[in-house]
């Protein structure tokens, strides 16, 4: 069967003109001045022209009144600082087609990635008990002396780690199976074994029922329909932490970094998506200062689900890709201390209700939806990393395009802050531009990979740190004259230029 490839390489220039300017100067000096609100600052601003404005004394000379130099020379000078922020250029990109490379294992999910000493290692695969696909132990890692031996690994050369068993109903621990997203390395250790991993996690009310006393869990009632049929349950994503001092030949689990809780589960006769009854899941994460900054798709209603009040719009307007985040020193002891931004901060509980990054919603207008309709368009699965050529954050993701998580395109987005603990710095991201479409594939978990050149050695790259130059992974899944076929695997490189 042919297929047409679309590759677009986009180029953006900013225009700044000096109302922009003196806006970044307001946004500024309402941060430092601890006003909350645009409309207070600027309020201020206004007041002060105002004041400042009126006829006044002249000073020996002919000077003005200084309180309007003052006010206009700071709006001016800060501008002139911030320019470099506003006037940035989103980086063009270009795909060369290269020999498919094919990776010889179950791949669902991010690939998690780290150097330990001169070892490249990854750790593909899943790990649990499933109620819909049953037990999986394919959570295996590989090594490499770069990132191409590493994911050359054949399967039966993987390394089974050792994981934590899962319990039982109404037992705590691990509930369901993990999936491996990312790995944080402690950088304090300078063994680097010390390692923690961010997992998805699945679970359904059949192994995971709802308690009352801790409002854990989940109840099958009306609940909807999952991937395999109309008696299949559909799963329930939330996001965790195991930790290793090993470098990932044994992990510990320390319990869930966020997670929507039943209330929030949207259930029939408004779920017709065949996937997620609600959660929090895909991960990507990357430290910066001294938090852990988390990625995530977040798929559960944004309140309490009430089939006689829901409402599709309010549904889609706490949806799409969201961001949390934790200090690196309470990964060991994770649980209730992560906090979801809410539109003016990190202000929300782990399982409270959030605000997505808006910039990479899709309207409604133009085909975006909640992410319980089958119909409905929204961006899912991002992959960030550090590009140190472009110096600024990337990110690849997937898009929902129809039930059961259909979509045969790749999207990029990029955030020109290096300091995501700063003000709104991490929800500053462009809009999504097309890299790649393949016409009747399903295509997720795009991600960048470092390739077995000298500079990558060298600067030991990972798919959170990369340079000029990557590998384009993702997940394909296609029919063909052999049937129904899923390949995680690179056929481009991609290349940026500033």
């Amino acid at each position: 069967m042919k297929h047409q490839q679309s590759i677009r390489s986009v180029e953006v220039v900013s225009k700044v003109v000096l109302s922009s300017r003196i806006y970044s100067a307001i946004s500024i000096l309402r941060h430092s001045m601890g006003f909350r609100h645009k409309a207070g600052m600027t309020h201020a601003l206004i007041s002060t022209f105002e004041t400042t404005s009126t006829p006044a004394p002249r000073f020996a000379g002919g000077e003005a009144k200084p309180q309007l130099a003052f006010v206009l020379l700071c709006l001016f000078a800060l501008a002139a600082c911030t320019s470099s922020k506003t006037e940035n250029k989103q980086p063009t990109f270009t795909l060369t087609k290269t020999d498919k490379f094919l990776f010889n294992s179950f791949v669902d999910c991010n690939m998690a990635e780290v150097w330990v000493g001169d070892t490249f290692r990854i750790f593909p695969g899943k790990y649990g008990e499933d109620t819909l696909w049953g037990y999986s132990d394919n959570l295996r890692f590989g090594n490499g002396a770069n990132a191409d031996e590493a994911f050359a690994n054949k399967f039966e050369d993987l390394i089974m780690p050792n994981m934590p068993k899962n319990v039982k109903p109404t037992e705590d621990g691990l509930h369901g199976a993990v999936w491996f997203e990312t790995v944080y390395q402690d950088k304090n250790d300078a063994t680097g074994k010390t390692l923690y991993a961010v997992y998805h996690n699945e679970n359904y009310p059949q192994n995971f029922p709802y308690n009352e006393q801790t409002g854990q869990g989940y109840i099958y009632k009306y609940w909807p329909q999952g991937l395999t049929g109309v008696t299949s349950p559909a799963a329930v994503c939330r996001i965790g932490i195991m930790k290793s001092t090993d470098g990932g030949y044994s992990w510990d689990n320390r319990g869930i970094f966020i997670e929507d809780l039943q209330p929030r589960m949207i259930l029939k006769p408004h779920n017709t998506s065949n996937t997620f009854a609600g959660g929090v899941g895909d991960p990507s994460a990357v430290a910066s200062g001294e938090y852990l900054y988390l990625f995530y798709g977040e798929y559960g209603y944004p309140g309490v689900y009430d089939s006689a009040a829901y409402d599709p719009a309010k549904e889609w307007s706490g949806q799409c890709i969201s961001v949390a985040r934790i200090k690196l020193f309470d990964l060991d002891n994770p649980v209730g201390k992560a906090r979801r931004w809410d539109g003016s901060g990190f202000n929300v509980l782990p399982d409270g209700v959030g605000a997505p990054v808006k910039s990479l919603q899709i309207p409604m207008e133009e085909g975006g939806g909640p992410a319980s309709a089958p119909d409905k368009m929204f961006h899912w699965g991002p992959s960030v990393s550090w590009n140190t050529y472009l110096n600024c954050w990337v990110m690849l993701m997937g898009r929902v395009e129809s039930s059961s998580w259909k979509g045969n395109a790749i999207y990029i987005s990029f955030n020109f802050n290096e300091d995501l603990t700063a003000g709104d710095n991490s929800q500053q991201w462009t809009k999504p531009q097309q890299v790649l479409d393949i016409p009747e594939h399903t295509l997720w978990y795009p991600s960048l990979q470092p390739m077995n050149t000298p500079e990558d050695i060298e600067n030991k790259y990972t798919c959170v740190r990369l340079g000029k130059r990557a590998r384009l992974f993702f997940k394909d899944m296609f029919t063909n004259e052999a049937g129904f076929q899923s390949e995680y695997k690179s056929e481009y490189i991609i290349e940026f230029e500033k």
